[in-house]
C-alpha cells in the first residue's frame, strides 16, 4: 500500500474499488482501481457514459459512500475505519455538495437553509446568518434571503444550494450534474458561478457532467472507462469545439 503524503491533496484516492452483489448473487464491479489527487484550487471534470460509475465515484470521494477496497483521504483525514459521527463532521466541514436536485429544506427560508451547515458545525446563529447573507450576496440572491425555496426559480434554487455548499468554507466542492434540470441560459450562469467561486476562493471543485463544453473549462478532464479513471482523449475536446492545453 502506498503511503499518503501529508498535504498531498484536498482529496486523495488510492486504488479505490467498488462492487455490488446483485439479486442473483453475482458481483458487479463498478470501480476497479481509481487513483486521484485533487489539489487546492484545482477544477476536475469527470465524464463517462451513463452507468459508468461517475456518481458512485463522486459519492465515495465526498465520504457519502464507502469503497469496497482502497484508501481515501479528505485533507489529512484518512476515512477508512472512521466512525460515522466523525465522518459526518468531516463531510460537513470539508466538503460542499451540489446535486442535480437542490435538496433545499422547503419549510425554511433561503437564509436559514444556508445557515444550517454552519449551525450543525457549532457556529453561533449570528455568525451563521452573517456568513449566509455574504454568500447569498455572492450568488446574486441578496434580495431573496427571506423567500422559501418554492418561491425561487430553478436557477435561483441551485444558486442557493451553491451558497449552502460553501457555508463552511470547504476544502472541495463536489457537483453532480448541477445544471441537469436547468434551461441553457440558467445552466451557463450556474457554471460561470461555480468556476468563478473556485478561482476566487481557492476551493477545489470536482464536477460530474455529460456536457463536454462545460467539462473542458476544467483544469483536467477525466473519464470513467471500464471502472478506471483515465485522462479524456482528444475526441472529447473536438466534441466541445476546444482542444487540450
Amino acid at each position: 500500500m502506498s503511503e499518503h503524503i501529508e498535504g498531498q491533496g484536498v482529496i486523495t484516492a488510492e486504488n479505490v474499488r467498488k462492487s455490488y452483489v446483485g439479486g442473483d448473487g453475482s458481483t458487479l464491479e463498478v470501480l476497479t482501481g481509481v487513483d486521484l489527487v485533487v489539489r487546492r484550487g484545482e477544477t476536475v471534470a469527470i465524464i463517462g457514459e451513463s452507468g459508468s460509475g461517475k456518481s458512485t465515484l463522486l459519492h465515495i470521494l465526498g465520504g457519502l459512500d464507502t469503497p469496497s477496497e482502497g484508501e481515501l483521504w479528505i485533507g489529512d483525514e484518512r476515512l477508512r475505519g472512521m466512525d460515522e459521527n466523525r465522518l459526518g463532521t468531516i463531510r460537513n466541514r470539508s466538503i460542499g455538495f451540489v446535486f442535480q436536485f437542490h435538496h433545499l429544506l422547503r419549510e425554511f427560508s433561503v437564509l436559514e437553509n444556508v445557515m444550517m451547515p454552519q449551525l450543525i458545525a457549532g457556529c453561533s446563529p449570528v455568525e451563521a446568518a452573517d456568513r449566509a447573507r455574504e454568500l447569498l450576496g455572492q450568488v446574486g440572491l441578496e434580495r431573496r434571503v427571506e423567500h422559501r425555496p418554492m418561491q425561487l426559480s430553478g436557477g435561483e434554487q441551485q444558486r442557493a444550494a451553491v451558497a449552502r455548499a460553501l457555508a463552511n468554507r470547504p476544502l472541495a466542492l463536489l457537483a453532480d450534474e448541477p445544471s441537469g434540470n436547468l434551461d441553457p441560459d440558467s445552466s451557463e450562469r450556474l457554471h460561470d458561478l461555480l468556476f468563478g467561486i473556485s478561482a476566487a476562493s481557492g476551493t477545489a471543485m470536482i464536477l460530474v457532467t455529460h456536457n463536454m463544453r462545460i467539462a473542458v473549462r476544467s483544469d483536467r478532464v477525466l473519464q470513467v472507462r471500464e471502472g478506471q479513471l483515465v485522462v479524456a482523449d482528444e475526441r472529447v475536446y473536438r466534441q466541445a469545439g476546444s482542444r487540450p492545453e
